[in-house]
């Protein structure tokens, strides 16, 4: 049986600078990327952008998209047009691949900065999300725990079973 892959754990407050870029923290990049410095950066909710290992990103993609075009091509989603005209558009402008510098340096693209909706100076926490990297605005991470952290109990006993 193979190893479990480790948990991507820790809350960082780090200083967006002012070219937009951002230094993460590198125990976190290491269990997310190892040495490959190639990621898929996500558009989550507002306020908040996650960071995925390219590797595995990429294939669940593949294999969504491919499930999705088998089904327009057996007419399966006869009269939900809106639906897959909604799934491209989110698709074009979601996520895009993105290279990490060195010391684990992010670049945050243009379109993904107004979602994050911090300015250079500002900072941003970095959140280990279990199986990637979330960059939050403090506000809406803020927000986000108050909301959730009520649940902490009952969801790491079901989850632990």
């Amino acid at each position: 049986m193979p190893e479990p892959e480790p948990l991507i754990l820790g809350e960082f407050l780090r200083t967006l600078d002012d070219r937009y870029r951002l230094s993460l923290p590198a125990e976190m990049v290491e269990l997310l990327c190892g040495s490959q410095p190639e990621c898929v950066l996500a558009k989550e909710r507002k306020g908040c952008l996650s960071l995925w290992n390219a590797l595995r990103w990429q294939p669940r993609l593949e294999e969504g998209m491919e499930l999705v075009g088998r089904k327009i091509q057996a007419g399966k989603l006869e009269g939900r047009l809106t639906e897959v005209q909604l799934l491209g558009r989110l698709l074009s402008t979601r996520h895009k691949v993105v290279q990490l510098a060195g010391r684990g340096r992010l670049l945050i693209p243009e379109g993904f900065r107004e979602f994050l909706g911090v300015e250079p100076g500002g900072s941003v926490m970095v959140v280990g999300a279990a199986v990637c990297i979330e960059l939050w605005a403090p506000g809406a991470w803020t927000s986000y725990l108050e909301k959730r952290v009520v649940r902490f109990r009952r969801l790491f006993e079901r989850l632990s079973r």
